[in-house]
């Protein structure tokens, strides 16, 4: 029994120390390639290019798509922001998914909107659109009343009525910035083998608001609001960016991403039956080209910005990162064929892996190792000096990271312009190791074994809404 014991043991090290060093590995790889993008990015991008495409009337014209559900609180702001953007030629559909709340109402008596007669090809099955409205102030706004079908559903209502080669899918609560269609337009200008883009997205909690204008951008006054702060620029600017360097970007966030329209109509728009539709989008667009054997290139790009309402309570958050996890795992299940299948290139062979090993099965790892740890100690197996130094090393690591992808977002691109806030963000990332992870790795670790029968739920997102001067 002694030796089977021994034997658990040692294979149990075993694995959890090449995973470690894997998982290390790909984080390494995944900073050091997006800090270089970052770099290069803030180096090169200048005011005179973006002025240089408007001189030259080089842009493609944008349909930006704004699902909207229960978001009374802030929409008439979201739609102000959309409306004011620096850009020569968009629309914007805003699609009202059968909600509860005064959704529709607040947009009627903010943009004055009359119900008018819209011809267009249904080219995406939709659940019924009851009625179309134009704005009287605006003539390029527009908002469908539909069905509730779910987010999906309503993005390719909005895909069926835009008008225009590209499109901007964003979320009903978030804010862009001015330039951003300028931003990540241009690089659709630069190559025609780009069938996607994405940017960064940022927590919009604690930022002064105008008009749907952000002002200034300050730290958020709960805790939880400001350790999302430290995730999104750790997740965008090392994460995103460095797969995007490795040309194997798969997933592109549902509040800001940028798309050709025809090759979204040509794989069949959103799917309606995951909670992942974002990044089910990507994976399916790289899939469809792989396949087709076609150059083709799906980006990241540290600016534009996008702005979004984070949870501020931690039941909005849980329901959230469980809904994430719950996706995650839908998509890799849809495309289990990529997986380890060389036909898909670096995908099949390293970002789907990664995806399976190190993100979908990485909190049932880290939940399992927090239980067995304390067992092994109690039968005399671990070494305490040696657990301890591993903890260390992990949290250190973890750390480090967290560091960086801070570096990135305060000082090589300045965005929090205040040194108070930016040293709150540097002493946040020494604390994020201590409770906030676990408790979110708990909540990844009961998604994992909720996916089939949570399919489809998204659960309620409890908006604060925005305070404007």
């Amino acid at each position: 029994m002694n030796l089977f014991v021994d034997f658990l043991f040692f294979f149990y090290q075993l694995i959890v120390l090449w995973y470690f060093a894997f998982l290390n590995l790909f984080y390494a790889l995944s900073a050091f390639f997006g800090l270089g993008m970052v770099a290069r990015y803030a180096r090169e991008l200048s005011e005179l290019s973006l002025k240089d495409l408007l001189e030259r009337e080089a842009y493609l014209p944008v349909s930006i798509l704004v699902p909207t559900y229960n978001e009374e609180k802030t929409i008439a702001h979201s739609v102000r922001s959309f409306l004011s953007l620096h850009y020569p030629e968009f629309e914007v559909i805003v699609v009202a998914d059968g909600p509860k709340d005064r959704t529709l109402e607040v947009l009627k008596e903010a943009f004055r909107l009359v119900e008018v007669e819209w011809v267009y090809r249904r080219a995406l099955f939709t659940k019924p659109v009851r009625a179309v409205y134009r704005s009287l102030i605006y003539p390029n706004l527009i908002v469908v009343d539909k069905e509730n079908g779910g987010k999906a559903d309503a993005l390719n209502a909005g895909l069926n009525l835009a008008r225009y080669p590209l499109f901007c899918a964003v979320d009903a609560d978030s804010l862009l910035d001015a330039q951003a269609l300028l931003r990540a337009s241009r690089l659709f200008l630069e190559d025609e083998r780009v069938l996607a883009v994405g940017g960064t997205v940022r927590p919009l909690n604690g930022a002064v608001v105008r008009e749907g204008v952000v002002e200034a951008m300050r730290l958020p006054q709960g805790f939880l609001e400001k350790m999302q702060v430290l995730e999104y620029a750790r997740a965008f600017f090392l994460g995103r960016a460095g797969w995007s360097a490795m040309g194997a970007l798969l997933i592109i966030s549902g509040a800001f991403g940028l798309f050709r329209r025809e090759e979204v109509l040509r794989v069949g728009g959103y799917r309606t039956d995951t909670v992942g539709e974002d990044m089910e989008l990507v994976v399916r667009l790289h899939r469809r080209a792989r396949e087709e054997r076609r150059p083709y290139r799906i980006l990241y790009t540290p600016d534009p910005i996008c702005y979004t309402e984070v949870p501020a309570d931690w039941k909005t958050l849980r329901r959230q990162r469980n809904r994430w996890h719950r996706g995650l795992w839908e998509v890799l299940w849809f495309h289990r064929g990529m997986l380890f299948n060389p036909r898909y290139g670096r995908l099949g062979l390293l970002a789907m892996p990664y995806f399976l090993l190190f993100e979908a099965l990485a909190p049932v790892v880290e939940v399992l190792g927090y239980l067995l740890l304390p067992v092994f100690y109690l039968l005399g197996l671990l070494s305490p000096e040696f657990a301890l130094l591993f903890l260390l090393l992990a949290v250190g690591y973890g750390i480090l990271l967290s560091q960086l992808g801070v570096g990135m977002e305060t000082f090589l691109l300045k965005r929090y312009p205040r040194f108070t806030d930016r040293l709150a963000l540097l002493f946040l990332a020494l604390l994020e190791a201590l409770g906030y992870r676990q408790l979110l790795a708990l909540e990844r670790f009961l998604a994992s074994f909720q996916v089939w029968r949570k399919r489809g739920v998204w659960g309620e997102m409890r908006r604060k809404g925005l305070d404007s001067p």
